[in-house]
């Protein structure tokens, strides 16, 4: 199996090459990540500058893949286009270094490289890990490895495109996965007012996302559940309940009268 590895934190990042060591087990991987840290970019793309890419080599002399000077986006485009042997069969984004969880995947570049293979029709997972400063990356890169081969050996035959989003509760006892959908409630709006060396005003952004109370779980109380969350995701943004009830309505480009 021909993989596709990439991430928002950068082509050194733990995370990375943890996940790359278990993915070997199962495939060729090609390494296509970002030159430096890319989180929060979204699914933002690079056309009015060249993209950079050089070669990365491991520890042995083996090249290992490509840094991009770019966005997640860009890398799986540039990689899928030009840079990968073949075409990709499967496209992994992560280790992330932090949950992509409720309304995160709008913002998040982990996300956004897997939703960019999945543009492909190329079966992608983003994989992050909830923030921890003594992040156990090899931990979880094993339980993503078995969670991701369970994936594709249940899967329908069409590509697809999920989020995985492990507790760091899972690394130190047995967690169960949950198929989950989005929490879709928004950040709080809290920031902290503060004044740097110079005495000029800056803004600290504090608030957190809340999870209402709800007979359904999601993927932010299943993850304070301690359990690991996985959710199918989709890029058509068209509202449809909607688009057939317009269906009906009348347009002209003349103003209507006062």
């Amino acid at each position: 199996m021909q993989i596709l590895l990439t991430n928002d934190d950068g082509i050194h990042a733990p995370g990375l090459a943890a996940m790359e060591r278990q993915l070997r087990h199962i495939g060729d991987v090609t390494v296509v990540a970002p030159l430096t840290e890319q989180s929060g970019v979204g699914h933002s793309i690079t056309f009015l500058t060249p993209l950079m890419a050089r070669k990365v080599y491991s520890d042995s002399g083996d090249q290992r893949g490509w840094a991009v000077e770019g966005s997640p986006a860009d890398c799986v485009k540039l990689a899928i286009s030009e840079l990968c042997p073949k075409r990709p069969e499967l496209v992994i984004s992560g280790i992330n270094s932090g949950l992509n969880a409720g309304i995160n995947v709008l913002y998040s570049g982990t996300v956004a490289a897997a939703i960019e293979g999945a543009f492909f029709g190329i079966t992608s997972i983003a994989v992050s890990l909830e923030f921890d400063e003594q992040a156990r990356f090899d931990s979880a890169a094993e339980q993503s490895l078995a969670i991701i081969q369970q994936i594709l050996s249940q899967k329908s035959n069409e590509p697809q495109l999920y989020n995985l989003n492990l507790p760091r509760s899972a690394m130190e006892n047995p967690a169960e996965v949950h198929v989950v959908p989005v929490a879709t409630t928004p950040w709080g709006e809290d920031f902290e007012k503060r004044r740097d060396p110079r005495g000029r005003p800056y803004y600290w952004a504090t608030g957190m996302q809340p999870d209402p109370p709800s007979d359904t779980e999601t993927d932010l109380s299943g993850i304070r559940a301690g359990h690991i969350t996985l959710t199918p995701l989709q890029f058509d943004m068209t509202h449809r309940s909607s688009l057939d009830q317009m269906g009906s309505w009348q347009f002209g480009t003349e103003t209507a009268p006062t």
